[in-house]
């Protein structure tokens, strides 16, 4: 099967794009950010596209990009913290090396801040985080090969750990 050589998955502020940036100049491959990819297909922040046009059809434009990415890229991919709540994309990673980055409340409200960049997290952030965390937690454990803890670690540790699990897999 073709495809990214690593797809990550987690809540906000797990890491996802950091780790993944990183993982993808230690291996020599290209980066991509399903939120990134929905952003410029939109041509608005994520923000606005939740304020503008809403949840569903913001969830229906990452849908297409996460399929879309798992076709045709080769490097490092990762996915938005809520791209596992849609059925036929937890399907499409059904096989894929996917790496689901762990972090705790406290690491994750300290690497996302409470701020206006995560819409979800608008409004009482704190609880609305550990809800998305605990909601989520089962469909990241279902779609993921691997689990990899990032809380209270620097980069180049989960790097390394996300690297020999994907090691011991094509072992």
């Amino acid at each position: 099967m073709s495809g990214p050589v690593c797809v990550l998955v987690g809540p906000p502020g797990a890491g996802k794009s950091t780790v993944g940036q990183a993982l993808a100049d230690a291996l020599g491959v290209a980066f991509r950010d399903t939120d990134v990819d929905v952003a410029a297909t939109v041509g608005k922040p994520i923000p606005e596209i939740f304020v503008d046009e809403g949840e569903a059809f913001f969830r229906q434009r990452e849908r297409e990009a996460v399929v879309a990415a798992l076709a045709g890229f080769g490097g490092v991919l990762a996915l938005g913290g809520g791209a596992v709540l849609d059925a036929s994309v937890r399907e499409a990673l059904t096989g894929r090396p996917v790496v689901y980055l762990t972090v705790g409340l406290g690491d994750a409200v300290a690497r996302v801040g409470l701020g206006a960049s995560r819409p979800l997290l608008a409004v009482n952030p704190r609880a609305t985080l550990r809800h998305l965390m605990e909601q989520r937690r089962p469909l990241y454990e279902q779609v993921a090969a691997h689990t990899v803890d990032t809380d209270g670690r620097d980069v180049a540790a989960v790097v390394d750990d996300v690297r020999r699990a994907l090691a011991a897999a094509r072992r």
